[in-house]
């Protein structure tokens, strides 16, 4: 089955947007565990707009299942997973100016310094995924540096014109064939949806999502944990088509 990491930082948007306690991020945490989700997954971001560091520090002394840290590769993030372990660090671009992530990270010209952050995750044993735009060449050179996955920046499908949708399919199912040929794990992510998720989840090789503002959204309306079963379900039903 296609497991589904569900990220959690708008929960701290909505806490931070009052600098007070609630939404309680961990209690959200908790409730995406029950519902079935393999993965939490959260981005310490440097100007620390919504997941602050207490709450990185609680998630690792609470969680049952993985979490899966988004970050810069900073020295100061850096820092903060060694010390925490999580079972994953996702290695993200990262703008102060951004209101999301824009785009996937580049691999290909930092290969030295992403090489050396690597390294350093692995003699913790935290598992390395880099966020990268579906092409070869990121691919190519995250499997160079030692990467243990890939996660696809999904957002140029999913803001995809009609006209597009196919063609950016087609560039996600060639650079996930050219993943598994390499020996990384294939995962995906951001601006999917209970909508356009099911093209994505067809995917050969496919073995993560990792959703977050649409699961959060929809919990508004229908309850989180409504919101984090549905996409269960349809990552259920197509990880056996």
């Amino acid at each position: 089955m296609i497991e589904l990491g569900v990220n959690i930082d708008h929960v701290a948007t909505l806490r931070e947007a009052r600098k007070g306690k609630a939404p309680d991020v961990i209690m959200a945490a908790k409730v995406c565990e029950l519902a079935g989700a393999h993965q939490i997954t959260v981005h310490l971001r440097q100007d620390r707009r919504h997941i602050q560091d207490r709450d990185v520090e609680a998630l690792k002394q609470v969680l049952l299942i993985r979490m899966n840290l988004e970050m810069g590769a900073t020295d100061e993030i850096i820092a903060i997973a060694h010390r925490i372990l999580p079972h994953t660090v996702c290695l993200v671009p990262e703008s102060r100016q951004e209101i999301t992530t824009e785009g996937g990270l580049d691999v290909v010209s930092q290969r030295a310094r992403l090489a050396e952050v690597v390294r350093g995750m692995h003699g913790r044993g935290i598992k390395v995924s880099m966020f990268i735009d579906p092409e070869e060449a990121q691919v190519d050179a995250s499997a160079e540096i030692g990467a243990d996955f890939v996660e696809f920046h999904t957002g140029a499908y999913a803001n995809a014109g009609e006209d597009q949708v196919q063609a950016e399919l087609d560039r996600l199912y060639a650079c996930g064939a050219r993943t598994i040929a390499a020996g990384l794990g294939l995962h995906a992510g951001h601006g999917l949806t209970v909508r356009n998720l099911v093209p994505v989840a067809r995917m050969p090789g496919l073995s993560e999502v990792n959703i977050g503002h649409d699961i959060i959204a929809r919990a508004v309306f229908i309850g989180l944990e409504d919101a984090v079963r549905e996409i269960l379900d349809i990552l259920h039903e197509w990880s056996e088509w």
